[in-house]
């Protein structure tokens, strides 16, 4: 199934140059007055290597076909990360070399898919947005509004992300998983 390289996603399985690769993390790029393209970084199945490569944002991108078992996560313990079926409450355990920058958006209770080819687990899809508590942000402004001044805010699961001026530690935060970028209050 061909879709085009603005659909990329972290935790996807695709083909590239007749591999099977997982995608680790994606940036849409501006540069300037040039051309915009999707940055991916990727990790292929086989020999583990990973290595980063630009997509123009028409390519089409082979995106492989892979059975998906919905799950749920429940809790990390140092590198391994726990999953149970919510059908049949079998367990499995997932290291973070699998996941990628997938782990950053993990929240006990999280449904996700996990993708599974040839009968090994190849990765995992998550949801559009998750809900995640700041942890780590300076002071908010009580006069400041939505504006395009930011500051870095670090999350529960310690992935940093740039909100706006009046959010402060404590509050839930809507983040976008396929950039790590800040969507709205939660």
């Amino acid at each position: 199934m061909a879709i085009p390289a603005t659909q990329l996603r972290p935790g996807m399985i695709i083909k590239h140059n007749d591999q099977l690769h997982t995608v680790f993390k994606v940036e849409h790029r501006t540069p300037g007055n040039l051309r915009a393209f999707i940055q991916a970084k990727l990790r292929n199945l086989k020999s583990g290597a990973m290595f980063e490569h630009r997509f123009r944002s028409a390519d089409a991108i082979e995106k492989v076909v892979v059975d998906e078992v919905p799950m749920e996560f429940l809790y990390a313990d140092g590198d391994d990360y726990y999953f149970m079926n919510p059908q049949d409450y079998e367990q499995m355990v997932l290291k973070s070399s699998t996941l990628g920058d997938a782990v950053e958006y993990l929240t006990p209770n999280l449904q996700i898919k996990v993708s599974y080819h040839d009968g090994q687990p190849v990765g995992i899809e998550l949801p559009q947005t998750v809900d995640l508590e700041v942890v780590e942000t300076e002071p908010g402004l009580k006069s400041a509004t939505a504006s395009s001044v930011t500051k870095p805010a670090k999350t529960e699961t310690g992935l940093v992300v740039q909100v706006p001026p009046f959010i402060n530690a404590g509050e839930k935060i809507r983040v976008d998983t396929s950039e790590g970028a800040y969507l709205s209050r939660a």
